[in-house]
């Protein structure tokens, strides 16, 4: 096990240490275990990226200002539009494809002298638990190579945990980028929505999705969201807030309110438990004050969250017809040519949540399913924005340890199962963060803390006093 933090990195490149340097060593790493981890679905040429080391070591040593983010090497979910690399989102119906235009967030990534290193890979239009959905291939988890990294961000996360990129965009629907990094041993924020723009964000649920800022410790995360966060006239879903300022100190532990929701912590393996406890009880005896709620209606945020994200689903992805975009079908009459374009482009899983889409919409059904999912969804959100007004919750991560490969695949339930703790954050809008607290039998276990709306500096502040407490920031595999 390693430790390596973007901002360290950041902080030597400004005294004087070479750029290109960096950009050789992640290089190396990507090299090393690239070919069995796989988690680029495209990787920028090398020597380009030894070029803009060259270009910002010619500012620095000029004595020009650089960005935030100078040297940095970041890795882009393949669902976030990049014009110099393909957006694929994991699916034949965009294979090739590249966009006329950068998502907001790269924009502003480059506006801050980040270097781009490549796409990640994801379950296929972000639908997936594993990245094992992808239509190019599973990714594979650095920590255990036998099992999944989590999903669908799988592929940001995986490329910081073997140091094959020092921050990571991903995207989180229903805890794509939390439940990667508790499987990895990295930290995933998901903002409060509308902190982030979605310009430029491949859609799969329009009212649940935000992009993600990853990376393997709190700080990076705070330095990255503070880059990407604030108010894009191009999205209509956007707050109208300024760029967020973090302040870097940890949460004093005594005072720290912290609501124990019996339904987001109950029904994990003992494992996961056992370190979950460790750190609540260790923040408990520094003297933070813990209190056990109930929030009965939980019990019906996975299928909720399941009813209105596959109808978004279905929804979006009608636009794909085989016709404006590079996947495209043979017959010249128009329903056979869509249809062979999305038999031939769509993932047997986009298929199933597409039709469970149609039919949760569908006249006869739309009221029973689709809008009562929609008033269960304001109620848990009135829950959840009460609780958040006295205290943080804590909650798991997810239920169990990183499976197998190819260990969920088969019963499509038990696939949707490992979301039940993340989906609740998504549902009501508000900020959550999944850090590591430790390892059982060598796979990493996380903890996932959620706080009212805009109190992103709540998570980071907490975060960093667990940090200082399990000593696990910024580790990646040797």
């Amino acid at each position: 096990m390693k430790s390596r933090e973007a901002w360290q990195e950041l902080e030597k490149i400004r005294e004087g240490r070479d750029v290109v340097g960096h950009v050789e060593e992640v290089l190396a790493r990507v090299e090393k275990w690239e070919g069995e981890v796989k988690a680029y679905i495209s990787l920028e040429i090398p020597e380009l990226l030894r070029q803009r080391g060259e270009e910002l070591e010619r500012r620095l040593r000029k004595g020009e200002k650089v960005g935030k983010l100078a040297g940095l090497l970041v890795s882009v979910k393949d669902n976030i539009c990049t014009t110099a690399l393909p957006t694929t989102a994991g699916s034949r119906m965009l294979d090739g494809y590249v966009s006329p235009y950068n998502a907001t967030v790269v924009e502003r990534l480059l506006a801050e002298d980040a270097i781009v290193i490549g796409k990640t890979n994801l379950d296929e239009f972000a639908m997936g638990s594993t990245t094992e959905l992808s239509a190019f291939w599973p990714t594979r988890n650095p920590w255990d190579l036998t099992r999944v990294p989590g999903g669908s961000s799988g592929g940001s996360a995986s490329s910081l945990a073997y140091g094959g990129a020092d921050l990571s965009l991903g995207s989180d629907t229903g805890g794509s980028a939390r439940l990667p990094a508790a499987y990895t041993a990295t930290v995933g924020l998901k903002p409060t929505y509308g902190l982030v723009s979605r310009y430029g964000l491949i859609p799969y649920g329009n009212s649940l999705e935000q992009i993600s800022p990853m990376a393997r410790s709190v700080r990076d995360v705070a330095l990255l969201l503070e880059v990407i966060g604030g108010w894009d006239a191009r999205d209509a879903t956007s707050l109208r807030v300024g760029s967020p300022v973090f302040s870097l100190e940890p949460a004093e532990a005594r005072g720290q309110k912290i609501c124990l929701v019996k339904e987001m912590v109950e029904g994990a393996e003992e494992p996961v438990e056992k370190l979950f406890w460790n750190v609540v009880e260790k923040l408990s005896s520094e003297g933070a004050e813990l209190e056990e709620v109930r929030i009965p209606v939980l019990s019906k945020a996975l299928p909720t969250y399941y009813t209105i994200a596959f109808a978004e689903a279905a929804s979006n992805l009608a636009r794909y017809a085989g016709i404006f975009y590079p996947s495209k079908g043979s017959s010249g009459i128009w329903e056979e040519y869509v249809g062979e374009a999305r038999a031939k482009g769509f993932g047997r899983e986009v298929k199933r949540r597409i039709l469970m889409g149609v039919y949760a919409l569908s006249e006869g059904f739309r009221d029973e399913f689709y809008v009562a999912a929609t008033r269960v969804r304001r109620a848990i959100r009135d829950e959840v924005l009460k609780l958040t007004r006295r205290c943080i919750i804590a909650a798991q991560a997810s239920p169990i340890l990183p499976p197998r490969i190819g260990e969920r695949l088969d019963d499509p339930l038990k696939l949707y199962y490992m979301d039940m703790y993340t989906v609740v954050a998504n549902l009501a809008g508000v900020p959550a963060l999944v850090q590591p607290i430790g390892f059982s039998h060598g796979l990493p276990v996380g903890i996932q803390w959620i706080a009212g709306p805009l109190e992103e500096q709540k998570l980071i502040s907490l975060g960093l006093l667990v940090e200082s407490l399990t000593g696990l920031a910024g580790v990646m595999v040797d």
